[in-house]
């Protein structure tokens, strides 16, 4: 099971086909093989922010253990395979793991996984698309929660879409801490190449959103008339991602269908690139506070702990 098929869905995926431009909500790149196609990016060579954020939790782990304080309860947004995750299971002994992602098969798969490596660890996989609200399951438990949203996953949410995921976060976040990964402005080649990969994987991961939307819309994409593009908008400083007919199509769906012209682009995702200062004055407007910031020794990622 992917993100559920359902009316609500199909409205979202359709209107943003209709619009102009047209776009498809990054959300829809996380299907099961999206997901593993992702897994996939954090390996490339030119794909830093995985690493780069590794390197800067495993750097400065005690420094950070001392800004998040007790905790017992690690609740993974975006969970992934939760790999990223296991990296803190031993220093902030982790008791709880509450693994939330849209992709429901996948995070099961992962879950099954993790367990039988950590058994002594409590396991909770919730299924659910938090871009717009955030529901923790009473298994979640009440002991202090430290939320870690790791990859700079904040990025794809636009400024004002940012602040209002934040404090949905911070409502949620009663006595407890928040750890997240931030990606920092940079020359825009180095971007730029993080999201064009020389093996094309990115552009797999891509054009897979269109064999999902064929299944959960009913359209009817051929993904061989569409290939990927990347580039860094430096006004709203972002990195774009989006799909570029290749050629004249149509593309059809139950009752409805849009022409598309050759060269005619679907925005698919955004990533915003954020400055320490301004990222952490959005924490503060969010309502956290005693915020601590760690970065590489090039400045090209940052990880923050910030109180609720």
């Amino acid at each position: 099971m992917s993100v559920q098929h359902s009316e609500k869905t199909h409205q979202e995926i359709i209107s943003g086909l209709t619009a102009n431009p047209a776009h498809i909500s990054p959300k829809y790149l996380y299907d099961e093989l999206g997901s593993r196609l992702f897994t996939a990016i954090t390996e490339l060579p030119e794909y830093y922010p995985t690493r780069t954020e590794a390197e800067i939790l495993k750097r400065h782990s005690l420094e950070i253990k001392h800004a998040v304080g007790a905790t017992s309860t690690l609740i993974d947004l975006g969970a992934g395979d939760g790999e990223k995750a296991t990296a803190l299971f031993e220093p902030f002994q982790i008791k709880r793991y509450v693994a939330v992602d849209i992709s429901a098969a996948f995070l099961k798969t992962a879950l099954a996984r993790l367990q039988s490596r950590y058994p002594h660890i409590e396991m909770v996989a919730v299924a659910q698309d938090f871009s717009h609200s955030l529901h923790l399951p009473a298994e979640t438990g009440t002991d202090p929660r430290l939320f870690f949203y790791p990859g700079s996953s904040i990025g794809n949410f636009s400024p004002a879409d940012a602040l209002a995921f934040l404090q949905r976060v911070h409502a949620a976040c009663p006595n407890g801490r928040l750890l997240i990964g931030v990606d920092l402005v940079k020359p825009a080649d180095i971007l730029e190449h993080a999201y064009d990969d020389a093996l094309q994987v990115t552009a797999a991961f891509n054009r897979n959103i269109l064999r999902h939307i064929n299944q959960l819309a009913q359209t009817n994409f051929n993904i061989h008339e569409w290939r990927h593009i990347a580039l860094f908008n430096t006004d709203e400083s972002r990195i774009e991602m989006h799909l570029e007919a290749t050629q004249g199509t149509i593309v059809t769906w139950p009752n409805g269908q849009r022409q598309f012209v050759a060269g005619e682009r679907i925005h698919t995702e955004s990533s915003y690139k954020w400055k320490t200062d301004a990222f952490a004055a959005l924490l503060k407007q969010a309502g956290f506070k005693d915020c601590h910031y760690w970065t590489d020794d090039k400045n090209w990622f940052a990880v923050f702990v910030a109180e609720a």
